[in-house]
């Protein structure tokens, strides 16, 4: 029972983080119909990025906390990874937006390598060490641990989902988002700016994938440059999962996946009798992703028009 728990708490924590990042890829689906194959290595980016500026920052300020330092460095990493991805998408999507649908998508893999090959050249290809800046000393809940950068993942991904959920269903610029989903065309007519909405959708998916990345590197402890390249297969996964397009199925998508990720690992070996051992855990959000796409391909909430962002 208690390995149940622990599972079940490692799996929310990972299905937190998948759900953030699987926000970013049905956010840009559910507007432009793009599947943003470079999204996880603007995660990748935003963590290098924070990672430069939290070694700057402990050089610079001995003795500052680390929460302090932790807050400062994901805000920046979050600014440089907005102003890539709209760079990205002003200079590699926004000239095919009419194009075949896969002519995009073969430029969203190009992108994707060639972060990748720029950070190999900006960072190096080793792996580093991300700093603990919060206490380390675990909490216990029933016979299960949970850390307080643990707990810190679950509340910064609820609250950034509240400042989502609100920023879509009752802002001005939701609307505008919403409008621009169902009809690019249509929106234009009625006075907003499908370019603008557009392009503040690939702002804030990068937000939530530099806040994704910095939890990522924060709970494992390293950064390295092909890091956004599985995590990023996996939310993509969670939103197919979920229904790509709906914002509650990438949330449920991230979740589940997280849970039974974590939940088949903890069991694995003892359902294939030892024959296979938790290192296998990836082939179960590929498993997931097969058995959904053959089943249901429109995912667990299908595509709700009137939900998509």
């Amino acid at each position: 029972m208690d390995i149940l728990l622990q599972q079940i708490i490692n799996g929310l924590v990972l299905g937190s983080m998948y759900a953030l990042i699987a926000l970013g890829y049905t956010m840009v689906y559910g507007i432009i119909q793009l599947i943003n194959f470079a999204h996880g290595e603007v995660l990748m980016v935003g963590a290098l990025t924070s990672w430069s500026v939290v070694g700057l920052m402990q050089e610079s300020m001995p003795g500052a906390p680390g929460w302090a330092i932790l807050i400062l460095a994901t805000l920046i990493a979050c600014l440089v990874a907005a102003v890539l991805n709209f760079v990205i998408e002003k200079v590699a999507y926004r000239p095919l937006r009419n194009s075949p649908r896969l002519a995009p998508l073969i430029t969203a893999i190009g992108v994707s390598i060639l972060l990748q090959a720029i950070a190999m050249m900006i960072w190096r290809p080793s792996y580093k060490s991300f700093p603990s800046l919060l206490p380390t000393e675990p909490y216990q809940i029933g016979g299960a641990f949970i850390t307080p950068t643990q707990i810190m993942v679950l509340g910064v991904t609820a609250v950034s989902l509240a400042i989502l959920m609100w920023l879509v269903n009752f802002t001005r610029m939701g609307r505008a988002m919403r409008a621009t989903a169902e009809n690019p065309r249509v929106a234009g007519l009625m006075g907003v700016r499908p370019d603008m909405v557009i392009s503040a959708t690939f702002i804030i998916g990068a937000v939530l994938a530099v806040i994704a990345g910095v939890m990522l590197a924060m709970n494992y402890g390293t950064v390295y440059h092909t890091m956004g390249f599985l995590p990023g297969l996996k939310a993509f996964t969670a939103a197919v999962f979920g229904g790509i397009g709906n914002l509650g199925g990438a949330v449920i998508g991230g979740l589940l996946l997280g849970l039974i990720e974590s939940i088949g690992s903890g069991y694995i070996g003892d359902l294939t009798g030892g024959v296979l051992g938790s290192n296998y855990t990836d082939i179960f959000a590929f498993v997931v992703l097969i058995i959904i796409l053959t089943l249901r391909p429109s995912g667990l909430l299908g595509e709700r028009v009137a939900d998509r962002a």
